[in-house]
């Protein structure tokens, strides 16, 4: 087992759940690096963490891809966390019934955005992570003409204009949309062939 990060100290559901992912994960990895794939779940918990979020988000953000992403059903996650987690990670889970990509991704942003505070709270930290890792698929692209997976992108954009509306000055949404702003620049240099200062 990956040793429980000292940011959960003093959160016995978090620890719960942290361990609890890890083991589901297990073995999974990243897909553009490589990295273990707790290393998402994590980033997503301690940013919820950094804004005082309570241990329940807390640990729905350790929790929030086991259904999507491992053999765990909402099911499992509410006989072992309770309605409040299961029914979180439920609300930023993807529907897997939904055929297009588009249709997935706006079915989510709804659901997302339009299950409460803490729902929203808890996909604002998923998407500042999610484009962290899209920012450092953008520098490792380098001189490469067109980004990488550019529908992703306009998902977090339209992901950030309805957290505008949901949670309108939160600090997570605050940081996605300076990290999104952050990759103007980037978009430009890489559609017009420049080279990324």
């Amino acid at each position: 087992m990956t040793p429980i990060p000292r940011f959960l100290d003093g959160l016995p559901l978090a620890q719960a759940a942290w361990c609890y992912a890890d083991e589901m994960h297990r073995g999974q990895s990243r897909r553009f690096d490589g990295a273990p794939f707790m290393t998402h779940p994590a980033e997503v918990a301690h940013l919820l963490r950094e804004v005082g979020s309570p241990q329940r988000l807390v640990a729905a953000g350790l929790l929030h891809d086991t259904v999507e992403r491992t053999e765990v059903t909402s099911r499992d996650l509410l006989q072992r966390f309770g309605r409040d987690v299961a029914e979180l990670v439920g609300a930023v889970t993807e529907d897997p019934r939904l055929g297009s990509y588009r249709e997935r991704k706006s079915a989510l942003r709804r659901r997302a955005t339009g299950s409460g505070e803490e729902a929203a709270i808890l996909f604002a930290a998923d998407k500042v992570s999610k484009v962290r890792q899209y920012r450092a698929q953008v520098a490792q692209a380098g001189e490469v003409q067109e980004l990488p997976r550019p529908r992703r992108l306009h998902h977090y954009r339209q992901s950030l204009r309805r957290l505008e509306r949901t949670i309108p000055g939160h600090p997570l949404v605050v940081r996605l949309e300076a990290d999104l702003a952050g990759l103007g620049p980037v978009r430009a240099a890489a559609t017009t062939g420049a080279v990324a200062g």
